[in-house]
C-alpha cells in the first residue's frame, strides 16, 4: 500500500531560496540518479551525528539545495518512514524504516559473520569493549560492539560513525592504506576538536601514522571522547590492503602502563588470526 502524503509543519515548508551557498561538496551523481543522490545527501546530513537542529532552511543552507527541494524530499522520506518530524514540529531524525533497514544490513555483513567467534573471544580474553569498524568515506562506522562485562559501559552504538583522525580504528585503518590513498583522504578532513586530546593538524596525524605503521597498532588516548582510550587494529586481505578494524575501548581509571600490553598483543593477534583466514577465503567484502 502506498504511504499516505505527509504534510509538513507549516514551520517548516519553505518560501524563499537558501541565504549561503555553503554547500557540502560531493562526487557528481550517475548520470539519470540525481534525484536519488539528493535525497542521499540529506539523509547523510541528518545521519551525521552533530548537534545540529534538521531543519528544511538548516538541510538547505548545508546541502545548497533550495528550500522547495529541500521540502518535497523530506516530505517523501517521512511518508516511506526514512524520516521522522521531532517534537518542535520542525526538525526531522531519522525514521524507524531507516533504523530496520540498516539493523538488516549489519546482520548480513560477510565481514561481521567472519569475525564475530574473533570479537567473542577477544572480549573474553581481555573483559573489555570490543568494536569492529569498516571504512565509510572519510570515517569509520561500527558494524558490531560487544560490550563489556564490567560496569562502565561505552557510549557508541551500531551504525554510529567515527573520524579517521580521532579514531584508534581510523587511524589503523589509515596507517594501512598506499600513501597516495591516505594523503588524499587526510587532505579532506576538517579536523573537528572534541577534546583537548583531537590531533588537529595533518601533520600531527601524519606523524602519528608512521609510529602506527612501525608498533603495528593505533591508539586513542582520550582524543575522540574524554575518559575513553582505545587500542585499534586493520584486518587486511590478501593485498595487504584494510578491510576493517577492530578496537579495544577502555575506560581511562582501567588504564595502566602495566596493563597496556595485555590488551595490545591478544588485539593484534586476534586481527592477524582474521586477516588470516580472510586470505584463505579470499574475501574481501
Amino acid at each position: 500500500m502506498k504511504a499516505p502524503r505527509v504534510k509538513l509543519p507549516r514551520a517548516a515548508r519553505p518560501d524563499a531560496a537558501p541565504t549561503s551557498s555553503a554547500a557540502v561538496s560531493a562526487a557528481p551523481p550517475v548520470a539519470g540518479t540525481a534525484s536519488f543522490s539528493k535525497f542521499m545527501r540529506v539523509l547523510d546530513a541528518i545521519a551525521s551525528g552533530d548537534d545540529t537542529a534538521w531543519t528544511v532552511n538548516a538541510l538547505s543552507i548545508r546541502l545548497g539545495y533550495p528550500r522547495p527541494t529541500i521540502y518535497r524530499i523530506v516530505e517523501a522520506l517521512i511518508a516511506e518512514q526514512l524520516l521522522v518530524p521531532k517534537r518542535n514540529g520542525q526538525s526531522f531524525g531519522l525514521g524507524p524504516r531507516l533504523v530496520s533497514l540498516a539493523s538488516r544490513a549489519l546482520e548480513s555483513s560477510d565481514i561481521r559473520q567472519l569475525c564475530k567467534d574473533h570479537l567473542f573471544d577477544l572480549r573474553a580474553l581481555t573483559q573489555e569493549t570490543v568494536h569492529l569498524a569498516v571504512p565509510d568515506r572519510s570515517e569509520m562506522t561500527y558494524i558490531d560492539k560487544l560490550e563489556s562485562p564490567k560496569a562502565v559501559r561505552m557510549n557508541s552504538r551500531l551504525g554510529s560513525r567515527v573520524t579517521l583522525y580521532s579514531s584508534s580504528v581510523g587511524k589503523a585503518y589509515l596507517a594501512q592504506l598506499p600513501v597516495p590513498k591516505r594523503d588524499a583522504l587526510i587532505q579532506g578532513l576538517d579536523f573537528k576538536v572534541f577534546t583537548d586530546a583531537t590531533l588537529r593538524t595533518p601533520q600531527a596525524l601524519r606523524a602519528e601514522l608512521e609510529q602506527v605503521r612501525r608498533q603495528g597498532y593505533a591508539e586513542d588516548r582520550e582524543e575522540n571522547e574524554k575518559d575513553i582510550f582505545c587500542f585499534g587494529c586493520a584486518i587486511t586481505d590478501k593485498q595487504e590492503a584494510p578491510v576493517a578494524c577492530v578496537s579495544l575501548s577502555i575506560p581511562a581509571f582501567r588504564m595502566s602502563a602495566d596493563r597496556t600490553a595485555s590488551y595490545i598483543r591478544p588485539l593484534v593477534e586476534t586481527c592477524a588470526a582474521i586477516s588470516r583466514k580472510l586470505v584463505l577465503l579470499d574475501f574481501s567484502g
